[in-house]
């Protein structure tokens, strides 16, 4: 059968997995450092990439490229590598394509880890940041300068919950020839493929939805293989272009930061969160659906002061969300109690939902980022990603979800 012609559901659980030892339907985990070869010929070629083969868990392991196949499947990409964790992921794709006096033009909500990336790690290294308003297409637009080199945004700010039209966004960094890293962590490729929204490159921290347990961490770098990287404006890539053409952007990737950096994800992990992929279409789902209901129940509760999901009709993203991601939204949401007295009063009287620093969980999770994930940045810095005192974030979990409103319910009632 045809592959390219299966459902997505159909991809999460065949597409790109080849047939194990012994029949085996799982992708088995190669748990080795390294790989015998019969000859110096033969380990010779592998290295001058005369011969494919594997060297050492570093460079690649067969558990991890069985989980790169699938991801860069179901994002419709070229290649795919897989790192240790998310930020991993954005660093190594960064620093494939950015230099000592390059800019990146980055979204001004995103992910505190991100933003703290950008803003204080990277400028240590002679690469600077200029963040914009996504939401605002004309002020990015306005904002690219002669040493722009990547456009960096999230499909779903976290925890600003802000939706960017990235086909406008795209359409920008088309016409200035600089490339789209587009963070897609929040809605995973059910929701979108960040190739059919326009991006150039995609990132998943795999450590969320694609895992879907939180039972480890991983990243994931995605090359949708529509850039040409032939381009005055990255001379650093002329041999990787000349030999690699459309692979350009993962050969150097690969072979030089992925190698140099050494983020790579352990056999362990690449099979759990292969196991995740198998399912997310179906946690997508229970995690969109029961979202929209919470967030529902949130608006007419009394003591919320406000509500932020897309998939409210009153959201100001609540259009370009629609037309982006299918009619559906996420499983995260944010709200805003009295004051950070009565959003602790409120975390410590859950007894279904856990208190904790992820998303994507089969388990309902909530969090203050102000004080948490946030807690280095100053209010005006809070303000610019979307963070205030008052603010809960919650990511919805698989349980009924009459008894995440339940559970919810009693918190609130008790304030």
């Amino acid at each position: 059968m045809d592959k390219g012609s299966l459902h997505f559901e159909t991809l999460l659980i065949h597409g790109g997995l080849e047939p194990g030892p012994a029949g085996a339907t799982n992708v088995p985990i190669v748990q080795s450092s390294a790989f015998a070869h019969e000859t110096a010929e033969e380990l010779e070629n592998i290295f001058r990439g005369r011969k494919s083969g594997h060297v050492y868990t570093r460079l690649n392991n067969p558990t991890t490229e069985s989980l790169e196949r699938r991801l860069s499947l179901l994002e419709g990409g070229i290649a795919a590598v897989a790192t240790a964790s998310g930020m991993a992921a954005i660093t190594t794709a960064v620093l494939t394509i950015l230099r000592a006096g390059d800019e990146i033009l980055a979204s001004s909500s995103l992910f505190g880890g991100t933003y703290s990336l950008f803003r204080d790690t990277l400028s240590n290294y002679g690469i600077s940041t200029r963040f914009v308003d996504p939401t605002d297409t004309n002020a990015l637009s306005e904002a690219v300068s002669d040493q722009t080199r990547l456009i960096f945004v999230e499909t779903i700010g976290n925890p600003k919950m802000d939706v960017p039209d990235i086909a406008a966004i795209s359409a920008v960094a088309r016409q200035t020839g600089i490339p789209l890293m587009l963070d897609a962590t929040v809605t995973s490729p059910y929701l979108a493929r960040g190739r059919d929204l326009g991006a150039d490159i995609v990132i998943h921290s795999t450590s969320k939805f694609i895992n879907g347990t939180g039972s480890t961490i991983g990243g994931a770098i995605i090359d949708c293989g529509t850039f040409d990287w032939d381009s005055p404006l990255f001379p650093h890539f002329a041999q990787f272009t000349k030999k690699y053409r459309q692979f350009a952007f993962s050969a150097r990737l690969r072979k030089l930061m992925h190698k140099d950096l050494g983020a790579c994800p352990a056999p362990m992990n690449s099979f759990l969160l292969s196991q995740g992929v198998e399912t997310l279409a179906l946690r997508m789902e229970r995690h969109c659906s029961s979202a929209l209901e919470l967030a529902h129940f949130l608006r007419a509760h009394p003591t919320a002061s406000w509500v932020n999901y897309p998939g409210l009709p009153d959201s100001p993203f609540h259009e370009v969300a629609t037309r982006q991601f299918g009619g559906k939204y996420g499983g995260l949401l944010t709200f805003g109690l009295a004051g950070k007295a009565e959003a602790f009063r409120f975390i410590n009287g859950l007894r279904l939902a856990r208190n904790l620093a992820n998303i994507g969980d089969a388990k309902t999770l909530v969090i203050h980022p102000a004080s948490t994930i946030c807690c280095d940045y100053s209010p005006d810095q809070q303000r610019l990603l979307g963070v205030s005192e008052e603010m809960v974030r919650v990511s919805v979990g698989l349980e009924h979800p009459a008894d995440i409103i339940a559970d919810f319910a009693k918190a609130l009632n008790s304030l």
